[in-house]
């Protein structure tokens, strides 16, 4: 298996050259290993980060504050996000420290380096795409992960309406099933009248 190296204030950490995510995200799921239930469990959350991200980086290249070519490369990883590609490479926990900044980070970095590819670039060469200069700009996880985590529960409604409506037919089919059996009524813990 081949690796690369990937710096940040603390140091140098090696990571597989499969990997999407950098060495913010590895030193996030190396400290805050939790619940041991990885963002990745929760495909709705990251596809939301996918909208989240995307939004952002359109809104930076319109107001003139993000270069074209990287804001639309950008969106375009954020694209394979919605698309529910990349998944596996939420790594962080669940649970964690700092508010969500591991999870942020761990979004930064996988879209940083599709974006990287996208442009013809490696991945970890972030002097032309970076995840905290130019997938995060503008941004604080203080704002994105509560706005894609409400993002994800919206989306994942849809699944929950149906469970509902499942849930109510059993009802209706076992009260059909049921409707010809007398049955004693129960008052206050009591007996009561059929």
């Amino acid at each position: 298996m081949s690796y690369r190296i990937e710096r940040d204030f603390l140091g140098e950490k090696q990571l597989p050259d499969t990997a999407y995510y950098g060495v913010q995200t590895l030193r996030g799921k190396e400290n805050f290993h939790i619940t041991g239930i990885p963002m990745s469990t929760e495909p709705y959350f990251v596809k939301a980060f996918g909208y989240v991200k995307k939004a952002a980086a359109l809104a930076n290249r319109d107001l003139g504050v993000l270069e074209a070519d990287i804001a639309n490369a950008i969106a375009v990883a954020c694209d394979r996000l919605i698309a529910g590609e990349m998944a596996d490479q939420f790594v962080t926990d669940f649970i964690q420290g700092g508010a969500g900044t591991s999870t942020n980070m761990n979004a930064n970095e996988v879209i940083a380096n599709l974006a990287l590819e996208q442009m013809g670039h490696k991945k970890g060469e972030y002097q032309f795409v970076n995840p905290n200069d130019h997938v995060n700009f503008g941004q604080s996880t203080n704002d994105v992960y509560p706005t894609a985590f409400r993002l994800a529960l919206i989306l994942r409604l849809e699944s929950y309406m149906d469970a509902l409506r499942r849930l109510q037919s059993a009802f209706f089919a076992k009260g059909k099933e049921f409707e010809k059996v007398l049955k004693m009524g129960r008052t206050h813990l009591q007996d009561a009248v059929p």
